[in-house]
């Protein structure tokens, strides 16, 4: 039976639209229409414009669902009058005034920083990070999570664009304890910084792939809830 929320979903860096693809099916098999956006990590502002006008797509009111940066971008775009609540996995959700990369600056590095480089003007991970990103996946999801890393330009998280959804949108977040990739202390300040409904994972940074049925239950929730 059709559901009367639509979930948009917007992905992180070194991530595209696929990452999504173990909660997605699910989700549209219980009659909710799902839309994932797939922006081109080349600025903010086109990122946070490509989610406005995948909310502007679908059919009914609209839950958010970021991951990593794409909670940037779900903070943003959030501030669409058709957005209804907002969810966080293993995501940044910077405040008024602040960047991605200011928020990651109060924290230390983790390890993923030594496994990336920078050529052609674009972020790069190389495949002695992956474990760093995705280690709880089987070594074959492994070679696909990298095979469909999107390299983001070098200046992404420096980049700043004004809305600040969580302030006024209710909010569920997802911490990743095993996350070696964004500091899942950040994780845990900034979702009590929101004020949201928090859930802890033993997981790695993509707990939707690794962890597809409790991310699923938590998404579910927050859907049934608005």
């Amino acid at each position: 039976m059709p559901k009367n929320i639509s979930i948009v979903f917007a992905h992180g860096l070194l991530a595209d639209g696929s990452c999504f693809s173990k909660v997605m099916g699910p989700l549209q098999a219980e009659g909710y229409e799902c839309l994932a956006s797939q922006h081109g990590l080349d600025g903010l502002a086109k990122d946070v414009a490509n989610v406005t006008r995948n909310i502007a797509r679908a059919s009914n009111p609209v839950l958010l669902v970021g991951h990593s940066y794409g909670g940037t971008l779900i903070t943003h775009a959030g501030v669409d009058d058709r957005v209804r609540g907002l969810v966080y996995i293993c995501a940044l959700g910077p405040d008024e005034n602040e960047t991605s990369q200011a928020q990651q600056d109060r924290y230390p590095k983790t390890p993923i920083f030594a496994h990336i480089e920078v050529s052609d003007n674009r972020i790069w991970l190389g495949k002695s990070g992956v474990p760093y990103f995705a280690g709880d996946l089987p070594e074959e999801e492994q070679a696909l999570v990298w095979a469909t890393a999107m390299p983001p330009v070098p200046d992404l998280f420096d980049q700043k664009v004004d809305g600040t959804a969580w302030r006024t949108k209710r909010s569920w977040a997802i911490v990743g304890a095993n996350d070696q990739t964004v500091q899942p202390q950040l994780e845990r300040d900034s979702a009590e910084r929101m004020g949201a409904r928090t859930f802890e994972l033993q997981s790695s940074h993509v707990p939707m792939l690794s962890q597809p049925k409790a991310t699923l239950d938590i998404i579910r929730e927050a859907a049934e809830s608005l």
